[in-house]
């Protein structure tokens, strides 16, 4: 499985000036064949970001013109086992917060490093700011053009 990273699929929707735009796309192309998906973490990440120019009509169609146009599968915290309290303490503060001590990581990027890790059969992580990541996650992080490449 590919964990794709919110700034890869931002470029899908946005930035379209951007240099990276090309391998963007024919990395989201490709990667399909290969059990792409993405943390709820970074879709909701996405969503805000596109909230300022989608109706809200638009937005609530997210797994439409997002989760079916790429063949995502999105990753969701496990909860089973665990009572409201314990699961917020857990997802929410102790693991992101570990994370954030250890290695000088930003929230949001603690969160969606953390799923994309105990998801089961994730082989990369892709993302255009894989030096942010470096010594960081147990699993391979890669840029687009660098997974291309593989």
């Amino acid at each position: 499985m590919v964990v794709i990273d919110t700034d890869v699929l931002v470029l899908a929707y946005a930035f379209h000036r951007d240099s990276r735009q090309a391998a963007s796309a024919q990395f989201l192309s490709i990667v399909q064949a290969h059990d792409p998906a993405a943390t709820i973490y970074s879709v909701m990440e996405l969503l805000g970001k596109l909230s300022f120019n989608l109706s809200a009509d638009r937005l609530a169609q997210w797994h439409l013109w997002l989760q079916d146009r790429y063949g995502l599968s999105i990753i969701y915290p496990r909860t089973s086992g665990l009572d409201g309290e314990t699961f917020f303490r857990r997802e929410l503060i102790n693991r992101p917060f570990d994370r954030m001590q250890r290695y000088q990581m930003p929230f949001l990027d603690s969160l969606i490093l953390n799923l994309a890790e105990e998801a089961p059969g994730v082989e990369y992580f892709v993302t255009w700011n894989a030096r942010h990541y470096q010594g960081k996650a147990s699993i391979t992080v890669l840029t687009p053009d660098e997974y291309l490449e593989s």
